[in-house]
């Protein structure tokens, strides 16, 4: 029988217990080993079968268990221990407080929240609101700046269903479901009036309608998230769906989600600091372009205050941080500029002019396609700081955008980079943390400080390893055996799961999102020759498979049923698996149990892959194209680089090539050293090594420690959260307070200077430049006197910089570069020398040459303000012609 009605019992601890509750609702328990412990101990069966879900395990537990943990001594302190440890983590000074922003900033600088947006966040398994590595990053970015006592909000959606369930078909092939969470049931508390009803934000729609949403609040540590949920009876049934999964709905729906996140999020910002009393924003941070529409919800704002668009907007930029995940156009959201201006129509921002919303996400540049609204070109002119996701993703972005700055070579775009990290209380094992902190002490652990690895005998390490490895096994057996299950197979013909995989097998991990361009099935190029290593009798391979495509990626689906096809092979099928739903949990089995993480990308369109850094700092090697993170933090001795093709290739050629260096380096390098070798061709000929002899790879365990040793810093989330607060979030937090100082008094004077330079740069000339003091015959060393004649018709010298950039000039056209183009360049400041009248000015200043070769130099013109944070910020170059 169906019920009628359907109610969410809260459960009700006894006193003594009651800290059980504040535990469970604050997500800090996922990455604090203690508490999780507490937890399990409760009740390790039911701990297991719920999937290590606090609330849910409280909520199983009846009166009479209650009571028994109420009578439990023993648990009765570890509640209150915890509990205060989880109060004193809340309340005590951390970095930011203690080391970075400290007593001396004085009072009337106290920070601000930094409010921090993002479509997905994946904290834990328990809040499914993520679908792959965008997500992760945005959880681990909160971990982090709880832990570091940075002050950030989380702005995001809550989605009746997250992100799809993946299992696979007889066939093999992905299937997807859609549970519906009940928000009840998740460690969140709705945000209420005084009245105790929800608090909503409201955003009009076109055809008279309104899109509300209610806002919970999830505790991740010290770390508020919020998000919006618009399954609210407010609302129509069409409304009511806006965030029911996440990435889902054709263009019309996803423009609504972004509208929501963004100037949603906002809004909700509001009534939080409202019901709460703590501060606006001072920072907002959007990650990656869906909530681009943030900025057009605060120039609404302060355009309601009596600002005009100009000053508005400098106030917006000022403080606002874009950071692009993506490095290929096609990652990006683009919407059809008619149905932007169709929303923004039905009064969403009555105060901004439409045709200024619709001029922010133009591709008003060569190439660019005038009917689509890009949402990172408007979070780019949104944003006075702007970022990629590590070094190469940088420069992939400064030429991908480049187009939005004519006239600027693509290195001086204004796009700086900071590289992803991850957060290593969440990822690290518990048994290499609880192992290290007795070791290294837990100080040098939290500071990612294990240089002391090296004095770890080789055989504890390697047995520590092999206990990764064989909790992975059991994981995976289980995962097997319920996926075959569920594509139909009978009991009687699973007993192979049970000999799946081997504990003394050299264990290769490959798991992550299936879009084309990370090549799922490249380790399938050439069958026979993989089979060999899977299969080979003495130094045999394994390798553990997982990942989703995207429901409507039919060439993601067909990669992977290829994959499960050639995994469902009963010669290999003990020896490679494909594992369904790949989510946070499987994770934080999988990546520390593999010995090797694999990764193969078409370079270099990788924007970081963080995955292998969390397999890195669990003592794994990373075997990986150089790509992302890896292209800047493999030096040689931390794992294996896979050389790339050139990018002239065909796709099928790359594939070929890159799939054939694949299987040498495992054949010729990894193989060997895993099982004992000093290297295939040290081997053979003089027997095996002093290593094979005792069972232990001690090159292999160097190679395991050099990686702990040196890439635990650089990997952790910690050092790049700090990155953020120093590079971006600080930079941008004083130059919002500066510009809305005293009733918006410089934000009105820059907004007027802007207006004055970008109108009067369209008559700046160089009309002619001298150089002097050059001989026939130059020299390294000869000074050359530079003069250059500019026509700045109303503008004055203060207004611009003019400089002569010199260096290294090309000689004939190669790639990107002309002919006659400059390369490594310097940049010398021209002084104004002489009113010629009539607006007209010469700039003069000394070159020294300093490289010999094809010398060159050449003048330009860039407007010139103390509040710019970049000379290309503008857009506005005058080149000498």
């Amino acid at each position: 029988m169906k019920a009628i009605r359907r109610f969410t019992v809260r459960t009700h601890l006894p006193e003594s217990i009651a800290g059980l509750s504040r535990l469970a609702t604050n997500l800090r328990w996922s990455w604090h080993p203690e508490t999780k412990n507490l937890f399990r101990d409760l009740d390790p069966q039911a701990w297991s079968e719920l999937n290590q879900d606090p609330v849910a395990l409280l909520g199983s537990f009846d009166r009479q268990r209650l009571a028994e943990l109420a009578a439990d001594a023993s648990i009765v302190a570890r509640v209150q221990e915890a509990t205060a440890d989880l109060d004193e983590y809340l309340t005590q000074d951390r970095w930011f407080q203690q080391d970075y922003w400290g007593p001396s900033a004085g009072a009337d600088a106290v920070p601000r929240p930094i409010a921090y947006f993002s479509p997905e966040f994946g904290i834990t398994a328990v809040l499914p609101q993520y679908s792959g590595g965008l997500g992760i990053l945005a959880g681990d970015h909160l971990k982090s700046a709880s832990d570091l006592g940075v002050p950030v909000i989380g702005v995001g959606l809550l989605y009746q269903s997250g992100y799809f369930k993946q299992s696979l078909s007889r066939d093999a092939w992905q299937m997807e479901t859609y549970p519906v969470l009940d928000p009840d049931n998740l460690p969140l508390t709705l945000l209420k009036e005084p009245d105790g009803s929800a608090a909503l934000v409201a955003l009009p729609l076109p055809a008279g309608r309104t899109l509300h949403a209610q806002v919970w609040r999830a505790d991740v540590g010290r770390v508020p998230l919020l998000l919006l949920d618009s399954n609210v009876p407010a609302n129509d049934d069409t409304a009511r769906s806006i965030t029911d999964r996440l990435y889902g709905g054709e263009g019309d729906q996803r423009l609504q989600q972004e509208l929501l996140l963004g100037m949603g999020g906002v809004r909700a910002l509001r009534l939080h600091a409202r019901l709460t009393g703590t501060g606006v924003p001072s920072v907002y941070h959007t990650n990656e372009g869906h909530a681009g529409f943030q900025g057009i919800e605060r120039i609404e704002e302060l355009m309601n205050e009596g600002l005009d668009w100009e000053t508005a907007l400098s106030s917006v930029r000022a403080s606002t941080v874009f950071t692009t995940h993506t490095p290929v156009p096609a990652g990006i959201d683009r919407f059809d500029r008619a149905l932007v201006e169709q929303f923004f129509r039905a009064g969403l921002a009555p105060n901004v002019p439409v045709e200024n919303v619709l001029a922010l996400g133009a591709e008003d540049y060569r190439g660019g396609n005038p009917s689509v609204h890009n949402m990172a070109v408007m979070g780019l002119r949104l944003g006075q700081r702007a970022n990629g996701v590590a070094k190469l993703h940088g420069a992939v972005s400064r030429e991908m955008f480049k187009g939005l700055w004519p006239g600027f070579d693509a290195d001086e775009v204004p796009i700086s980079s900071i590289t992803n990290g991850v957060h290593a209380p969440t990822w690290v094992s518990d048994t290499v943390s609880a192992r290290a902190i007795e070791l290294f002490g837990a100080s040098a652990v939290a500071g990612h400080d294990w240089q002391r690895v090296f004095d770890v005998p080789d055989e504890e390490l390697w047995e520590m390893r092999r206990t990764l490895r064989r909790a992975l096994i059991a994981d995976v057996r289980a995962r097997l055996r319920s996926s075959w299950r569920k594509r139909g197979a009978s009991e009687a013909e699973l007993a192979w799961t049970d000999a799946a995989l081997d504990e003394n097998v050299m264990t290769i991990g490959f798991a992550r999102r299936v879009p084309t361009y990370k090549r799922l099935t490249l380790m399938l190029r050439d069958p026979a020759r993989l089979k060999r290593l899977l299969t080979d009798p003495e130094h045999p391979v394994q390798l553990v498979v997982a990942g989703k495509s995207h429901p409507a990626d039919e060439q993601g689906k067909l990669m992977i049923q290829q994959m499960v096809r050639f995994t469902d092979d009963p010669e290999v099928r003990h020896r490679i698996v494909f594992l369904p739903n790949y989510d946070i949990q499987m994770a934080s089995t999988l990546m520390p149990g593999c010995d090797v993480w694999l990764n193969n990308p078409l370079r270099p369109l990788e924007a970081c892959g963080t995955s292998g850094m969390k397999v890195a700092m669990n003592g794994g090697l990373n075997l990986s194209v150089l790509d992302g993170w890896w292209d800047e933090m493999y030096d040689g001795e931390n794992g294996w680089a896979i050389p790339t093709a050139s990018s002239a290739a065909s796709s099928e050629e790359r594939d070929d090539v890159e799939a054939a260096a694949l299987y040498d380096l495992l054949e010729k390098e990894l193989v060997p050293r895993f099982y004992g070798a000093e290297s295939s061709d040290q081997a053979g000929a003089a027997g095996p090594s002093a290593a094979s002899r005792d069972g232990i790879p001690h090159q292999w365990l160097a190679m395991v420690k050099h990686t702990m040793a040196t890439l635990g810093p650089a990997m952790s989330a910690d050092r790049m959260v700090q990155d953020y607060v120093q590079d971006l979030y600080r930079p941008a937090a004083e130059a919002g307070r500066l510009l809305d100082a005293d009733d918006y008094a410089r934000a009105r004077e820059f907004a007027a200077w802007k207006t004055r330079v970008r109108d009067g740069f369209r008559s700046v000339v160089v009309e002619h430049v001298d150089s002097l003091g050059v001989s026939e015959e130059p020299q390294v060393g000869d000074e050359l006197q530079v003069s250059a004649y500019v026509n700045l018709d109303g503008l004055s010298p203060e207004d611009v910089s003019v400089q002569a950039v010199y260096g290294r000039v090309t000689t004939k056209p190669s790639g990107a570069y002309e002919e006659d183009g400059l390369l490594d360049t310097d940049i010398l400041e021209l002084a104004p020398a002489q009113d010629l009248g009539d607006g007209r000015w010469q700039f003069t200043g000394a070159l020294v040459i300093d490289r010999s070769g094809a010398f060159g130099y050449s003048v330009r013109v860039l407007p010139q303000h103390e509040l710019l944070a970049s000379p290309a910020e503008m857009a506005l170059v005058v080149n000498a012609g």
